[in-house]
């Protein structure tokens, strides 16, 4: 029997029935094997707080993704799970159904038993963010960003309205209308994170109006994609920001050295620090837009779609008076382009430039320090990033509020000294030119991957 299939069976049998009295104990090397691997049925199992859970079945429905939660399959969630969840009380009542066991006494709490004391720490550090009162919202500073953002879209209009059309007032309407996009995205990065009110059924429900009516996005859709990203950031496969589609990139020196062997040539990737520039980041708002109508109609969300309709017949009632149906369609296009290029600069400056490899299983501070790097701070870096200059910060606490990013940062430092752990912090500019750096690095590696294999495969010939 394959040890999938294997644990696959032990699910079945480790399942405690009505009324049993010790629970069953596994060891890591038995949660290891179910890791979801080897076939669609495979068992999936991840242990929280040493209990022993099955998901082989409950993945599919998790509110977060299926990926998410199966990127943990035969690992330890236990922070992740933390670093997730607001209301745990409430999610460990659906979780009960699931549980199996737990891990046997003479198991190490953590799998990596190494990593223990730089583990205990950051919980540690994670009791002391929560009782400083840090992942707690202030109401007011999302309030006015909101405003600030309702602002910007009426300045935009208002340009065109009040001054009526000319270059100058074509460019000021565009700025003002990308900004506005622009800390959109941040908000909405927020209300997806669970992080502007205390409730996360009022997140929820403003995150879909904000996506949905302010820029035509499906929420539904962001919020799985996303959470598999802080899941297991930098994670080849697991990542789904490391599937840059329709550009292929090779990132990554381990991924980039594959790709390179297996001779696909789908682009001349030794160039790819060349052509970045005005390929992938001027399309992927544009992408994002129409695999959401795409995904919206799929998985018939009317909500959002009649959010999404809303927010186009704004759109066009607003500008077809300004410039026609065509105009305003190819106005809608320009901002969505301006509003990708600065979103894919910012966002991708602090993980590109990082290790991209397989997942390692590594602890949660960890994995979040080595695939994450921070800019500097700064009133206008917080305000153009929307305080996503911190992004280790964020990683580690994907619920704290931004504004709380400052407070946490010197004790995020003073761990990494005594755990011997680089803390990054960049310039906004360094971190831009370190994505072409680094994408020219992986290039070089595929380029001398690929022509390795060629002239091997030239020499055995002959």
């Amino acid at each position: 029997m394959a040890p999938q299939e294997g644990a696959a069976a032990a699910a079945g049998k480790g399942q405690p029935e009505a009324g049993a009295g010790s629970p069953r104990l596994f060891t890591w090397e038995e949660v290891a094997l179910s890791n979801g691997q080897g076939r669609p049925a495979a068992a999936r199992w991840l242990v929280i707080d040493r209990k022993v859970y099955d998901v082989s079945r409950f993945h599919k429905k998790h509110p977060g993704g299926s990926r998410v939660i199966s990127g943990y399959a035969g690992q330890d969630a236990t922070d992740a799970f933390t670093a997730f969840h607001l209301d745990k009380t409430l999610v460990r009542k659906y979780m009960k159904s699931l549980l199996i066991g737990e891990l046997a006494p003479h198991e190490p709490s953590f799998e990596h038993s190494k990593n223990k004391l730089l583990v205990e720490d950051f919980r540690e550090l994670r009791s002391t963010v929560e009782k400083l009162g840090l992942l707690k919202p202030n109401h007011l500073f999302f309030f006015l960003l909101f405003l600030h953002i309702l602002l910007l879209e009426a300045a935009g209009w208002f340009v065109l309205w009040y001054f009526g059309i000319s270059v100058t007032t074509f460019l000021i309407s565009t700025v003002l209308l990308t900004l506005a996009q622009c800390q959109t995205n941040w908000l909405e990065h927020d209300l997806g994170h669970l992080s502007v009110f205390s409730s996360p059924k009022w997140n929820h429900i403003v995150h879909e109006f904000v996506m949905c009516h302010l820029k035509g996005l499906s929420a539904n859709w962001w919020i799985r994609h996303h959470s598999q990203h802080h899941s297991k950031p930098n994670c080849f496969l697991k990542d789904p920001d490391l599937d840059i589609h329709p550009i292929p990139l090779s990132v990554g020196e381990t991924p980039s050295m594959e790709l390179g062997r297996q001779k696909k040539k789908y682009m001349p990737y030794n160039h790819q620090h060349q052509y970045f520039s005005f390929t992938l980041p001027p399309i992927v708002v544009p992408v994002f837009q129409a695999f959401s109508l795409y995904y919206v109609f799929k998985q018939k969300l009317w909500r959002e779609i009649a959010w999404i309709v809303a927010y186009f017949v704004r759109f066009f009632v607003s500008f077809v008076p300004f410039f026609g149906v065509t105009g305003a369609l190819g106005y809608l296009l320009l901002i969505k382009i301006t509003d990708s290029i600065i979103f894919v600069w910012i966002s991708q400056s602090s993980h590109i430039p990082m290790p991209i490899d397989y997942d390692k299983n590594l602890d949660w501070f960890s994995t979040q320090l080595q695939s994450t790097c921070n800019v500097h701070q700064s009133l206008f870096n917080d305000w153009l990033t929307g305080h996503l200059n911190f992004q280790i910060e964020h990683h580690l606490f994907p619920t704290m509020p931004r504004h709380n990013y400052w407070k946490v940062t010197p004790l995020v430092k003073s761990m990494c000294a005594k755990h011997g752990i680089e803390y990054q912090s960049k310039t906004l500019f360094t971190g831009f030119a370190d994505i072409l750096r680094s994408l020219k690095v992986y290039g070089e590696v595929w380029f001398k991957a690929y022509h390795q294999e060629q002239e091997a495969c030239t020499l055995s010939r002959e």
